[in-house]
């Protein structure tokens, strides 16, 4: 969620796409209806805090009722 820069109210993305590998520019509409102002922002990957070192696929948890979903 973004804050709209005209009035600070909350604003929605209504649609986005992916601008790089690191980047993805997001439409946004303010969900003031005085101000309905729609504006663009980019959202961009700047560093990790902590890496896996090894990522490894993992099985589902069991449901409640013990049983395991089943991979097709």
């Amino acid at each position: 969620m973004m804050n709209c820069p005209l009035c600070g109210n909350s604003a929605h993305t209504r649609s986005s796409f992916q601008v790089s590998s690191t980047t993805k520019e997001r439409y946004n509409q303010c969900q003031n209806i005085n101000c309905s102002h729609t504006f663009i922002t980019h959202e961009t990957f700047v560093r990790s805090i902590a890496c896996p070192k090894e990522a490894h696929a993992v099985q589902p948890h069991p449901t409640r009722s013990g049983q395991v979903a089943m991979s097709l």
